[in-house]
Order: C-alpha cells, then structure tokens, then sequence
C-alpha cells in the first residue's frame, strides 16, 4: 500500500487550490483513493492559501497532512512555514524566482524552479503553478506522464477551455526542466 501526502501553499491567486485539484482530479482518474482539502484566509486572492492532497492505495482516515510528503511552495512564508514538516527523504518543489533562499534541510530532495519567471517569458503569467507542478510530476513520478491531458480537460473550467493547451504547455515547461 502506497501513500503520498502533498502540501501546496502559496498566496491566494497563484493556483494553489487549483494545482491540488488537478493533482486529486488525476488520482481518480488513475482508481487511487483520494482527499483535497482547501485551506484559505478570508481575504483570499493575496492572502496565505494551501491545499492538503493525499493520493492512497487505500482508504484514508484523514484529510489533514501535517507531514507532507511532497510540498509545493509558491512563495516565501510557505517555505518558512512548511518546510520542517516535510518527511525526511520527502520532496520540496518551490518557485525560485520569488523564493530568495535555499531550502536549508539536507534530509530532503530540493527542486527549485524559477516558475514566475518562466511564465512570464512565455506569455503565461498566470501558469507558474502549472510549471512547479510539471517538475513535481516528472520527479516523483506520481503519475504516468501521458495521462494528463484527460485531467487538464476535467478540471479546466467550462468558460476557460481556451487555456486547456497553455496549461499543458506549462506543465510540459515544467517537466523538462
């Protein structure tokens, strides 16, 4: 039986809930177990958002995630935040062009990725989620690949079909790196 426990954190407006959408969307499609947990202030765009996502071979007793496998940090106060609960031989992704350090700890895998950056260059500002999140998928390879465009298709909105091709440009940026 395998687990993974995901933490994405970030400022409201990065695509925190909806990268762990994507990521929970992706493991039912693939027959996992899953859980995706919101967590925002009030104020929401511009405030502190995170989004607790486990993907299990089994049945999951709880949501929360205070020891994450896997974190994605879209700035700053959420690698202060977060970055001493991730498991040792855990995995930190996080978006090296608003993240002005390294990832201090030694006991766990570190990618940093100029996310912001990068989407900038290729006219998508509002994607740099997407290309942490191409890093993370080629990394731990928690899913296949190849499997997702039928996500993309699912969790992009009805009135927003047109980024459906920008995002999977972003997470292909991202799964190159």
């Amino acid at each position: 039986m395998k687990t993974t426990n995901i933490l994405i954190s970030g400022f409201g407006g990065q695509g925190v809930l909806f990268t762990g959408k994507f990521i929970a969307y992706e493991g039912l499609l693939e027959g996992k177990e899953v859980t995706w947990l919101p967590s925002y202030g009030p104020e929401m765009r511009g405030g502190t958002a995170s989004c607790s996502v486990i993907i299990s071979d089994s049945p999951i007793g709880s949501p929360l995630v205070p020891k994450p496998d896997i974190l994605i940090a879209m700035n700053l106060p959420s690698l202060d935040k977060f970055e001493d609960a991730v498991v040792p031989g855990g995995m930190i992704f996080y978006d090296s062009s608003l993240i002005d350090r390294d990832v201090k700890r030694t006991d766990v895998k570190a990618f940093p990725v100029p996310a912001t950056k990068i989407a900038g260059e290729e006219g998508m500002t509002t994607l740099a989620n997407m290309i942490v999140m191409g890093k993370m998928l080629k990394e731990s390879a928690l899913f296949p690949m190849d499997a997702i465009d039928k996500t993309i298709a699912k969790v992009v909105s009805a009135k927003r079909q047109n980024l459906i091709e920008l995002n999977k440009k972003a997470i292909s940026i991202g799964s190159e790196m």
